[in-house]
């Protein structure tokens, strides 16, 4: 059974095969900068399971779901949903996938049934099978109670909902979910979650989930791709990503303007390895937390440092993409976000 090079999963019979995409955009006016997307990313997605795209804002998640979805085509590459080419049989693409993209797809001046009828109505249910296919998906995102109110004056958690129904309503045998919980609250986050879970298990469906937030992909998915500046830096599942850290994180919080003197004191402390300094955040490894940290904390107090708080942790997803980029999720996401605004390449290079 084949793999892609990246060592995802196999791409035989798989549900989405994306092999060599390379996306290039270019700024408006007559000297506009090219800002590369993609730079020839590779992944695969069984069918029946949730494939987590994990990577910053700017990192290329987005234009991967578009190409998918058969809203931008690539400048190389070849892409397979549902075992149709998207440039070559786009049409075929677009009846077997549900689309939740980023930004609200709903009007917000109809109800929430018109919303979910008119979108089945779209995908060519008759006029019976559309009311009907929206009373069942009311019920099951826990919204009928407010079927027949204005979208306006729902909730961010029940709107965002509803947009995912409108995924769905056409039964598709493959959905995108482009950062589906992002500003939602965190009861809003879990009543997401679960619904995502259901989704899954119970339809059978194949879920490609985009996220910049690491709890998300961990507990949802059930292989994790992550990207960095359009390629894919490592790929597995979220235990199996873990599993190749050995030893404990180290996480100490600092006065402020002193992290990069504590990183330089930390990289002379035996044992201790992949010093990042993020802020106020000193980050490291260690193969024995317990024995390294007490060392590391005398070392920032010889050196004159003032520590807030430190401990220990198992490797996490943030562990991984540190290991594999030299700085944290977090960290990258706020150099792709200027003024802490969620943007994507395509928006820096418009």
């Amino acid at each position: 059974m084949s793999t892609t090079p990246n060592g995802s999963a196999p791409a035989i019979d798989a549900s989405i095969d994306v092999r060599g995409l390379t996306k290039t955009y270019r700024s408006p006016g007559r000297r506009g900068r090219e800002v590369r997307a993609l730079a020839g990313l590779d992944l695969a997605a069984a069918p029946g399971t949730v494939l987590g795209l994990l990577g910053p804002n700017g990192a290329g998640k987005s234009t991967t779901v578009k190409i998918l979805a058969t809203l931008s085509r690539p400048d190389a590459g070849s892409a397979r949903v549902a075992g149709h080419d998207v440039t070559r049989d786009p049409a075929a693409v677009r009846r077997a996938i549900g689309y939740v993209a980023q930004r609200p797809v709903t009007d917000p001046m109809g109800t929430g049934r018109e919303n979910l009828v008119l979108a089945g109505r779209l995908q060519g249910l008759c006029a019976r099978a559309a009311r009907s296919r929206a009373d069942e998906l009311l019920e099951r995102f826990g919204v009928a109670h407010a079927a027949d109110r204005l979208v306006k004056t729902w909730s961010g958690g029940m709107a965002r909902k509803l947009d995912v129904a409108v995924g769905l309503v056409h039964r598709p045998q493959v959905l995108f979910l482009d950062e589906p919980t992002t500003g939602l609250d965190p009861e809003a986050r879990t009543a997401m979650w679960a619904e995502i879970e259901r989704m899954a298990a119970g339809d059978g469906m194949t879920i490609l989930l985009t996220t910049h937030y690491l709890d998300e992909a961990d507990r949802l998915a059930d292989r994790v791709v992550i990207v960095d500046a359009g390629r894919v830096v490592t790929s597995g599942t979220p235990d199996a990503l873990k599993d190749e850290l050995h030893g404990d994180g180290i996480t100490v919080e600092l006065e402020d303007g002193t992290a990069q003197a504590a990183a330089r004191a930390a990289a002379a402390v035996p044992g201790v390895v992949d010093v990042v300094a993020d802020g106020r955040t000193l980050r490291a490894r260690a193969e024995a937390g317990a024995t390294a940290l007490p060392a590391l904390l005398a070392a920032l107090d010889a050196a004159g440092l003032d520590v807030r708080a430190a401990g220990l942790s198992r490797p996490t997803l943030d562990d991984v993409y540190l290991a594999r980029t030299g700085r944290s999720l977090e960290e990258a996401h706020r150099a792709a976000t200027p003024a802490g605004r969620d943007t994507d390449v395509e928006e820096v290079a418009a």
